[in-house]
This record gives structure tokens, C-alpha cells and sequence, in this order.
């Protein structure tokens, strides 16, 4: 198992994981509100760049080099997810309930960050992103991905069309089925991320899960990936959460390329 660590930045608590010791990263808490990513970056890193974008569920991914005005700090480009293509590249996502996803080369030492909600996760944003790290040279052994804080699948409901929508992606469900039957086969899959829920068309999806066997399908091996123990629905001392105060807050995740 990877291990999790709380570190301490001026009293302020943010997460850590094993698996990407070798780099410079972080899961914040919303104690660094309202701390920017060009901000959070002295904190890893005194002299590496930081990149951000707009983020909007899709499953763009962006490079440094496709951001015209990586220095604006008020326009951001549109994108769900950026890679590093040199060193001391600093990479950031915000979430307040979607998966903030961190990955590393280990060869390469080139780095990607990653906000993939449930409709991120139906559109494969996480694998889209490694795409992009396998055409500048990664190889899918070298690659570790750590999934941070966000809403667990014990508490997250959503309806069966979105159930079905993102479990689509790890499952082939015959597409003339009803809903319920489709409900019905995903939840007989090992371990599986969709729930059941005592609310009628309602299940409990948990998306870490989901983009972990999308990973594992992908070829990477269960080492390589890491969840956290944090949920953010459940954790309101350190995690902002929009399924729990509908406010438009967030905390930031980023890792800084080698």
C-alpha cells in the first residue's frame, strides 16, 4: 500500500503520497484559500513554472507550449488537464469533490495533472492525459498516478443515467438493455463502483474507482495507482465540498516536473 502523509507548510495541513516522492506535489486543504497556483508553486518549488487552466469537465489536455499567455494570470486557456514537457513545470488542478489526479514519469520525470469529475471520467480525461505523456516517450511501466481527495462512493448519489454514462467506460453494456438491467450488470462487476442506493433510479458512484480500472484496463498495474483516504464530502475541516455547501470553492492539487 502507498502511504498518505499529512506535511505542514506554516501551519497549514496538506497531503502528500509515497508513490510521488521523487517530485514536488500536493494535495491542499481549504486552509490555503485563497491561494493561487502561482502562489502554492514557491511552496514546492521556488523556481519552477506554473501552469493552470479553465477547467470545464471536458477532456482537453494541454501542454505549456499550447498555452498562449502562460504569465496571464486572469484568462486561462480551456483544458481538463495538463502535461509538463521540460523540467520545473508546475501543474495544477482544483476540485471540491471531482478527482484531482496527480502522475508522474518515473523515467521521464515528466509529470501530469488532471480534474477528472463524473463527466471527465465518461469522457476518459485521466487516460487522454496519459496519451499525450506515451506520445512525448513514456512508457505505461514507468507512469504513477495518485488519486487525491474527493467524494466517496458511499455518499455520492447520482441518477442511473449518469451511473450508466461512467460505468460505461469500464464495462460493455449491450446498449438495447433498460436502465436497470445495465444497473444491474455494473453492479455485478468485481469490486464495483456503482453502489446501490435506497432512493428508486439513484445509485452510489464512486469515481475514484471508476478511473482506476480504467487505468488498470489501461495496462497499469494496481501499484502503480494510489487513492486517498480522504473524502470530501466527509472531511469538512480540511475539504471544501460542492455536494455539501453548493458554494463555488475549491482546493488545489499540482506536482512539479524533474
Amino acid at each position: 500500500m502507498h502511504a498518505w502523509h499529512w506535511q505542514i507548510w506554516n501551519d497549514l495541513p496538506y497531503l502528500t503520497c509515497s508513490l510521488l516522492d521523487p517530485w514536488p506535489h500536493g494535495f491542499f486543504t481549504q486552509q490555503f484559500a485563497p491561494r493561487s497556483p502561482f502562489e502554492l508553486t514557491e511552496i514546492l518549488s521556488a523556481d519552477a513554472q506554473p501552469y493552470r487552466t479553465q477547467q470545464i469537465h471536458g477532456d482537453i489536455v494541454l501542454a505549456p507550449s499550447e498555452i498562449p499567455n502562460p504569465d496571464d494570470r486572469k484568462e486561462f486557456s480551456q483544458a481538463d488537464g495538463l502535461i509538463s514537457e521540460r523540467a520545473n513545470q508546475a501543474v495544477w488542478v482544483c476540485s471540491a469533490d471531482c478527482t484531482p489526479a496527480l502522475i508522474a514519469d518515473g523515467k521521464t520525470g515528466q509529470v501530469s495533472a488532471v480534474h477528472a469529475g463524473w463527466r471527465g471520467t465518461a469522457l476518459k480525461v485521466i487516460p487522454a492525459a496519459i496519451a499525450r505523456l506515451r506520445d512525448q516517450g513514456s512508457d505505461l511501466q514507468d507512469l504513477r498516478v495518485a488519486l487525491g481527495p474527493a467524494i466517496s462512493g458511499e455518499v455520492y448519489q447520482v441518477s442511473h443515467t449518469v451511473a450508466i454514462e461512467v460505468g460505461s467506460t469500464i464495462a460493455a453494456l449491450q446498449t438495447d438493455l433498460p436502465d436497470a438491467e445495465k444497473i444491474d450488470q455494473l453492479r455485478q462487476l468485481p469490486n464495483s463502483p456503482i453502489l446501490p442506493d435506497a432512493t428508486p433510479e439513484r445509485s452510489r458512484l464512486d469515481v475514484r474507482q471508476v478511473n482506476r480500472m480504467q487505468l488498470e484496463q489501461l495496462g497499469l498495474m494496481p501499484e502503480q495507482i494510489a487513492i486517498a483516504p480522504h473524502c470530501t464530502y466527509q472531511d469538512p475541516t480540511n475539504f471544501f465540498s460542492y455536494r455539501r455547501e453548493k458554494l463555488k470553492k475549491v482546493q488545489w492539487s499540482g506536482i512539479v516536473s524533474r
